[in-house]
């Protein structure tokens, strides 16, 4: 007898019911009463907070420093002595502003200082011997700025001598030229013209203040809206990766360090000017204040990460402090611990930040 096969029968699935299942899902999130909704992604919140604090650590220090020092001493907020940071900044506003895309790339200038006083030398001799022709010494002294520059750009990148070591050897070669050229001692009796370039005035301010504002400006929208400015950042955030998508690296590393050297021959001309005369012992330390607006500005010491604009901030904040300081007659190694500590904080900050946002 054949086994008999037991025949299921499944009721179609009715499409009324299956509508109401469907129309039955709630449309939006249920609420539990005691258990608050979900905050708006868009909206504030405590992490974004925290990451907008520490992206502008720097700017708050700023204006905290600002705040100390105008309660102790009703000076410091006068336009008198506004218009002293200002003029006291300019020259190392040129020098900070080339070691920024220095940095940018991964390396460093420490040359800087002495490339202001080879080219400051060199100007004044240009001013004493052609006293009619003082713009001749303006355009020597920028060259010879460029000059040096160009030598750093070279050994570090066709040699592929380290940055430090390369800017360390042409920080003393450059200091030697400078005396050299003076004989061993400052250069005086410059034409009176020759002051005219740091002591001329427009709108109350001198023509280095003007120097510094449209270095800023410049190098801020080069950096930003041109592929010169990207390469830079390209080449000191992954060369390898940067030479792979067709950047000169080599290239690059020697413009930049081309611009430095311009940048610090532009500074020592104003600083001979201020003074009229040329010391062969300008702009010394000048490299390490330059180093330490960079970093405090938030640039990172191994390439990549940066702004022109943090420079800005790390300078104003540097020389704020110098001058609140000699208000209150703080004496001038008391402002160099300061000084150490905060470069040292900034520091400190920086790697915490990029630990905090790469976790």
């Amino acid at each position: 007898m054949a086994p008999q096969h037991e025949t299921r029968t499944t009721d179609a699935p009715d499409p009324e019911k299956h509508q109401e299942r469907k129309l039955s899902y709630p449309t939006e999130t249920p609420s539990v009463e005691g258990v608050p909704a979900p905050e708006d992604s868009k909206g504030w919140n405590r992490e974004r907070v925290i990451n907008l604090l520490i992206r502008n650590a720097m700017v708050i220090v700023l204006l905290i420093v600002m705040v100390f020092f105008a309660l102790r001493n009703d000076r410091f907020l006068s336009v008198a002595n506004a218009r002293t940071i200002l003029i006291a900044a300019a020259p190392f506003a040129l020098v900070a502003l080339g070691q920024t895309i220095v940095i940018l790339t991964g390396g460093i200038d420490l040359s800087v200082g002495s490339v202001i006083a080879v080219s400051a030398m060199s100007g004044a001799w240009m001013a004493v011997n052609y006293p009619d022709m003082v713009w001749l010494g303006i355009i020597v002294a920028i060259l010879v700025g460029t000059f040096v520059g160009l030598i750093n750009g070279l050994v570090i990148s066709r040699l592929n001598v380290a940055p430090f070591v390369a800017t360390l050897g042409t920080l003393t070669a450059a200091s030697g030229f400078a005396y050299v050229i003076g004989g061993g001692a400052p250069i005086n009796g410059l034409p009176e013209s020759f002051g005219t370039i740091a002591n001329t005035r427009v709108l109350g301010l001198q023509l280095p203040v003007f120097f510094m504002i449209a270095g800023f400006v410049i190098l801020g929208i080069v950096m930003r809206y041109t592929a010169w400015g990207l390469r830079v950042y390209s080449v000191g955030g992954n060369r390898t990766a940067a030479e792979v998508a067709g950047v000169n690296a080599k290239n690059m590393l020697t413009s930049v360090y081309v611009l430095s050297g311009m940048l610090a021959g532009i500074s020592g001309i104003v600083l001979a000017s201020r003074v009229i005369s040329g010391p062969p012992n300008l702009g010394k330390g000048y490299e390490l204040f330059a180093i330490a607006a960079v970093v405090i500005g938030g640039a990172s010491l191994m390439g990549g990460r940066g702004t022109v604009w943090g420079t800005l901030v790390g300078l104003l904040l540097i020389q704020t402090l110098n001058n609140g300081l000699d208000i209150l007659v703080v004496p001038a190694y008391w402002q160099a611990v300061i000084s150490g500590v905060l470069i040292v904080a900034a520091v400190a900050v920086d790697m915490w930040a990029s630990r905090r946002s790469s976790s």
